[in-house]
């Protein structure tokens, strides 16, 4: 077996790869917002590389992935582990759950937290057939990795993507939470079905309109950008209406900055019955977590809006009126999230956690944003684009 050479251009759909005394970690955001900006909630989830993948053109005919990867646990719940799947030539050919690795266990009562070491885990991968192959192994999307190794019984090279770049941000739902593999998370089902290359800016708790944020997109190359907004807002209680509108349309303007032109999608989110008509801060239901299962409630007043508290109904209107104050901008566009996963869907695949979509929706979603949006004819692609 060849060990490659583990060089930054191995990976798509990382911000910054940092060396590290295992091998390389992906990184989602670049290192000044890590210092400066994040908080800890944050420095976790850009770390767990969501969309992010190793990909290589080889001749080989076995190909081994060594990972390394911290996970957080929270004691006395169940959560599913992270796993890698393999895409030859575009279509899928496994998934490997990872059993190995550090977990940083939570005690939810107290708070405390408990380092749990573990060893590597190896991916092994068939490569059947003759000739080069294009391979792409996609990384856990709800744990941190370090790549230690890649090893294959042929020389590995950098296959860079040549398709159009999508730049997404949005909160846990674009990041991943509750699919049950990377390749299964709403914006990497649209990107492989649209045929673009995934950026994902999905962060678990973190769309909240934050200036750096929309820097980082600013400053990030992108062929389509969208930014879905809202569930963080809303279950965070972190805004009024008279601060959320002024903060929506800076975040545009700032991302208008480095993409004057580039097509931009603003999102507003899909339904989720604990906060349609009810203002946050959500939190864990005690009832549910005294029998070891994770949901969530909101804790506000159903139909308390008048003081301009939001909820995802008082949300889908005034995303409609930014874009809608914008329409000097002819390459902004503006979809429902309703449109995505509405009432209806939402009886035929309930929410997981009342928070979260489960897999099929996680299908249902980025097969209709791939449809409406990406491919060719839809809001950011025109015919022939």
């Amino acid at each position: 077996m060849i060990t490659a050479t583990l060089v930054p251009d191995l990976v798509l759909g990382a911000v910054e790869i940092e060396p590290t005394e295992r091998g390389l970690r992906p990184h989602r955001l670049p290192r000044r917002v890590r210092v400066r900006d994040a908080d800890p909630q944050l420095t976790l989830m850009e770390a767990q590389p969501s969309g992010v993948r190793l990909r290589f053109a080889t001749s080989a005919t076995v190909a081994a992935l060594e990972l390394h990867t911290t996970r957080v646990a929270y004691r006395g719940f169940a959560r599913p582990r992270g796993a890698v799947d393999v895409v030859i030539d575009g279509t899928s050919a496994g998934t490997q759950v990872l059993s190995g690795g550090d977990a940083l266990e939570l005690d939810m009562q107290t708070g405390a937290t408990t380092l749990v070491t573990g060893g590597p885990d190896t991916v092994e991968v068939s490569l059947p057939g003759q000739g080069e192959k294009t391979v792409e192994l996609w990384l856990p999307h709800n744990e941190q990795v370090e790549i230690v190794s890649l090893r294959a019984d042929a020389p590995v090279r950098p296959a860079p993507s040549t398709d159009p770049v999508w730049l997404h941000h949005g909160s846990s739902i674009s990041h991943g939470s509750n699919a049950s593999t990377p390749t299964g998370i709403w914006p990497v089902v649209a990107a492989r079905r649209a045929g673009v290359n995934l950026q994902n800016l999905g962060l678990g708790g973190s769309a909240l309109v934050d200036p750096f944020l929309a820097r980082v997109m600013r400053d990030t190359p992108a062929d389509l950008i969208s930014v879905k907004l809202g569930i963080n807002v809303v279950n965070l209680d972190a805004m009024r209406v008279r601060s959320f509108v002024p903060a929506v349309h800076g975040f545009l303007d700032t991302i208008r900055d480095g993409h004057p032109e580039t097509p931009l999608l603003l999102v507003s989110p899909i339904f989720c019955g604990i906060h349609e008509n009810t203002p946050g801060p959500g939190a864990v239901d005690p009832v549910a977590a005294a029998s070891g299962e994770t949901r969530f409630i909101a804790t506000g007043t159903p139909g308390d809006t008048s003081a301009g508290r939001l909820t995802l109904e008082v949300i889908r209107e005034a995303l409609k009126r930014v874009v809608a104050a914008r329409a000097d901008d002819p390459h902004l566009h503006y979809l429902d999230g309703l449109d995505l996963y509405g009432l209806e869907d939402a009886e035929d695949l309930p929410l997981l956690d009342a928070l979260h979509p489960g897999p099929e929706a996680h299908a249902l979603i980025g097969a209709r944003f791939a449809d409406r949006v990406l491919r060719p004819g839809g809001l950011m692609r025109p015919h022939g684009v």
